[in-house]
């Protein structure tokens, strides 16, 4: 091709948002897992996009279809069933050399009766999403894990000041404040570490380490959210080896005093107006000093720096 012509860049495609449910039955206590999987594939796809030629085009309601009849066998953590998944479409077509696959999974608890959890009868749980990505890169498997929208609020034992001011700032500085946010959180597992988890293991550490994200915002005295953000990823590496790095994204949820004087009223830290925009936005990614990095696996992950 002559230079400045129009040449085929990075590509991916596959299904999106997959919905998945699926009810285990093996026990009179059923168990439901729910997921919306959206697949992605990177190959040999020029054929398609510069000439229309669809031969090796694996069609996206195929795709989809594979997510179905893979959930027939069972699920288990999400991290296990992307796993099966993209390596399922890499060994299957030799075109096929890498791909993506994300999950979040919704959580149903056991709707209460008479003091007991019911058998088959459930209410979505409106805490965190599970969310969990694989990526295969030929033959590397990266696995992320994760949580988004754990919203939490302390009311006290956060401060912000020190900060620099000039003919724009209004801003006053404050040493008891409301710090509130919607944590999105990822960690990449170190791949020795993936390679031999189960889906038990994954499960107790999604639990193990989103306990030590809530102990730490609700433990720590905040001067900054940015504090704040570090303190969660070192807590997370500092107690679970097989993490080799976190990254986080947490919009500020700001909460500003109500002035009620004009109604004769004092306000004492009492009455304040959530705002939900504009906010500030804070992201970072807290990884192990000498761990590798691993570019690969953050390949089209959007959201975070």
């Amino acid at each position: 091709m002559a230079a400045g012509d129009a040449v085929l860049g990075r590509n991916q495609y596959g299904k999106a948002e997959c919905r998945l449910v699926r009810v285990d039955r093996e026990a009179p206590t059923h168990r439901i897992t729910d997921l919306t999987v959206t697949t992605q594939l990177r190959g040999d796809f020029v054929a398609c996009h510069t000439d229309g030629d669809n031969a090796q085009v694996v069609a996206t309601d195929t795709q989809k279809n594979t997510v179905h009849a893979f959930a027939r066998d069972g699920i288990g953590a999400p991290e296990t069933f992307l796993t099966r998944l993209a390596r399922h479409f890499v060994d299957s077509f030799e075109w096929v050399d890498g791909a993506q696959m994300s999950a979040e999974q919704h959580a149903w608890g056991r709707i209460p009766v008479g003091g007991r959890a019911h058998d088959h009868a459930f209410q979505r749980d409106g805490g965190a999403t599970r969310t969990a990505v694989v990526q295969v890169d030929g033959d590397a498997v990266h696995v992320l894990a994760g949580l988004t929208g754990l919203t939490v609020l302390k009311s006290t034992g956060s401060e912000f000041h020190g900060f620099p001011r000039d003919r724009y700032t209004t801003l006053a500085e404050t040493t008891d404040r409301i710090l509130a946010t919607s944590v999105t959180a990822r960690w990449r597992y170190r791949p020795a570490a993936s390679a031999a988890m189960s889906s038990e293991q994954y499960d107790a550490t999604y639990a193990g380490i989103t306990e030590t994200l809530l102990e730490t915002f609700a433990t720590l005295h905040s001067l900054a959210l940015q504090q704040t953000i570090f303190e969660i990823g070192k807590a997370i590496l500092d107690r679970f080896d097989t993490v080799a790095e976190v990254r986080l994204s947490c919009p500020n949820k700001h909460h500003f005093l109500v002035d009620l004087d004009p109604f004769g009223l004092d306000n004492p830290g009492e009455v304040f107006h959530a705002a939900d925009r504009p906010y500030g936005l804070i992201q970072a990614e807290v990884r192990r000093e000498g761990e590798p990095e691993e570019p690969a696996a953050w390949a089209a992950v959007p959201g975070f720096c």
